[in-house]
C-alpha cells in the first residue's frame, strides 16, 4: 500500500498562526504532542492513521512553528489553541489523541468543550492531583539546562534524556533535541503548565469515550494510569509492552494500531504487545 502523503500548512487564528501537518481524509483526528516536542512526534503515525481518517498533528501554541503567546503558559491556554485550530479548519467535532503534555491538554479540551470531542485517547498522560502537584514542586526541571559558550549544554540535555530513550534510537533523541532548541528560551513552559493543572477537578467532567494508553517502560506516566482511568468514568486502559517516554515515535505501528482499533470501535488490538482493561464499574478484560 502506498504511503499516505503528509501535507503541512498554517491556520490563521485571532492570536496568530498555528502550524499543523495532516494526512488522509475522512473524520478528523487531532494529535497533540508532548512538550517540548512538535508535530514531528507524530511524523510516522500520521500516514498510518491517514489510511482511515483525516489525521492532523498540530504544533501546540508556543511550540514548534505555532505562534508564541504572551504571559505564562497554562493547560487552559493550550486547550484554547486546539479549539482555535478546529475553528480555523471548520472542524466542529473531532477525536483527540494526546501524548504526555498533549494528553493533559486533551483532558482540558474534553472537559471544557465536550460537544467538540467525539473520542479521546490519553497516551502516557500523567494524572496531576494535589499529591502529584506537591511532588512535582521538588522535582528539578529535566530540560532546563544553562547555556554554555562551548555548546556543552547540548551534551548535558542529551544525557539527561538518554535514560528515557531506547539505546539504539539516537535518531529519536536527535529529533527531541531539535524541537527543544526551537523553544529553548522557555523549554519548560509545558511542564510548568502541567504541574499547576488541577486534573482531579477536570477529568471527571469528560463525557467522551476515553482510552487511557500507557507504555510499560515509561516511569513518569505508567504508575499514574490507574488513578487517571478511575477519574474518567467508563474509560478503558491499554498498555503497550516496552513503550517508553517517546512511545509515539518509538513504536508508531503499535501505537497507531491501538488508536485505530479504539476509534473504529472494533475492540482493542490483540497484539502480544497490547493488554486491555476496562475499569469504573464495567467488565474487565485482560
Amino acid at each position: 500500500m502506498p504511503q499516505i502523503p503528509i501535507r503541512r500548512a498554517y491556520a490563521d487564528t485571532p492570536d496568530g498562526q498555528i502550524h499543523y501537518a495532516e494526512a488522509g481524509h475522512g473524520k478528523p483526528v487531532l494529535l497533540l504532542h508532548q512538550s517540548p516536542r512538535s508535530w514531528d512526534e507524530y511524523r510516522d503515525v500520521l500516514p498510518l492513521l491517514g489510511r482511515k481518517y483525516r489525521a492532523i498533528a498540530m504544533d501546540t501554541v508556543g511550540f514548534g512553528d505555532s505562534y508564541r503567546f504572551k504571559g505564562e503558559a497554562s493547560i487552559e491556554l493550550f486547550a484554547r489553541g486546539v479549539i482555535q485550530l478546529m475553528d480555523a479548519l471548520s472542524i466542529q467535532r473531532a477525536s483527540l489523541v494526546g501524548h504526555h503534555t498533549g494528553g493533559v491538554v486533551a483532558v482540558e479540551v474534553a472537559a471544557a468543550y465536550p460537544p467538540r470531542v467525539e473520542k479521546l485517547v490519553l497516551s502516557s498522560t500523567p494524572y496531576v492531583d494535589e499529591e502529584d502537584r506537591e511532588r512535582r514542586k521538588t522535582r528539578p526541571p529535566i530540560d532546563e539546562v544553562e547555556e554554555k559558550p562551548d555548546g556543552s549544554h547540548l551534551t548535558e540535555l542529551w544525557q539527561r534524556r538518554m535514560p528515557f530513550y531506547p539505546e539504539s534510537r539516537s535518531d529519536l533523541l536527535r529529533r527531541f533535541v531539535l524541537d527543544a532548541l526551537k523553544v529553548w528560551e522557555d523549554v519548560e513552559a509545558g511542564h510548568r503548565a502541567v504541574n499547576q493543572y488541577r486534573m482531579e477537578e477536570r477529568a471527571p467532567l469528560i463525557q467522551a469515550p476515553t482510552l487511557v494508553l500507557a507504555g510499560t517502560d515509561d516511569p513518569f506516566s505508567f504508575p499514574r494510569m490507574i488513578p487517571l482511568s478511575k477519574a474518567i468514568r467508563g474509560s478503558t486502559i491499554a498498555k503497550i509492552q516496552g513503550g517508553m517516554v517517546p512511545m509515539v515515535d518509538q513504536m508508531p505501528e503499535a501505537f497507531a494500531k491501538v488508536v485505530l482499533d479504539f476509534l473504529g470501535g472494533r475492540g482493542l488490538s490483540r497484539s502480544p504487545r497490547c493488554h486491555r482493561t476496562r475499569l469504573n464499574g464495567d467488565s474487565t478484560e485482560t
